[in-house]
C-alpha cells in the first residue's frame, strides 16, 4: 500500500482498489493461460470474471479522476460513492476468491496440475490482502 497519501483518504484506498481490481482481472487470464486443459464451464466464467472486474477497475479509474479533477474538495456525497464503490469491490473480491477456491477444488485439470494449485493460492492470498486494506480503511472512516 502507498501511505505517502497520509491521511487523504479517498484517493489512499482508491489507488489500491484500482490497483487491485486490475491484478484480479489479468488473474483471470493467467489461470486460464496456466492450466492449457481447464474444463470449458470455468475457462468461461473466468472470462465472465475478467469482464466483470476490468469493469469494476475502469469504474474505480473513473472516481479517482473525479476525486483528482476536485483538487482535495470532497463533497459528502462523493465520499459516501467512494466508500459504497469500495466495499462493493470488496465484496467482489470476496467472490472472486470463493470462485478460485471452486477452480482449485473441483477442476480435474487443476488437480493434476500442481504449479496451478500454487498459483490459484498465490491468487487468492494477493485478493485477500486487498480484501485486508480495504477493511482496514474502510472501518478507519466509521
Amino acid at each position: 500500500m502507498q501511505f505517502y497519501y497520509g491521511k487523504q483518504m479517498p484517493l489512499r484506498v482508491l489507488d489500491e482498489t484500482e490497483f487491485w481490481k486490475q491484478q484480479e482481472a489479468e488473474h483471470t487470464v493467467v489461470m486460464r493461460e496456466l492450466v492449457t486443459n481447464l474444463e470449458e464451464e470455468y475457462i468461461e466464467a473466468l472470462k465472465r470474471w475478467e469482464q466483470e472486474l476490468d469493469a469494476s477497475h475502469q469504474h474505480v479509474k473513473r472516481f479517482i479522476e473525479t476525486v483528482i479533477r476536485s483538487h482535495n474538495t470532497i463533497s459528502p456525497a462523493l465520499h459516501q460513492q467512494v466508500l459504497e464503490l469500495v466495499s462493493f469491490c470488496l465484496q467482489e473480491s470476496v467472490a472472486f476468491i470463493q470462485f478460485c477456491r471452486q477452480i482449485k477444488n473441483g477442476s480435474s485439470a487443476v488437480s493434476s496440475n500442481p504449479t496451478a494449485k500454487v498459483v490459484i493460492d498465490h491468487i487468492i492470498d494477493e485478493s485477500e490482502y486487498f480484501i485486508g486494506i480495504a477493511q482496514t480503511i474502510l472501518y478507519e472512516q466509521n
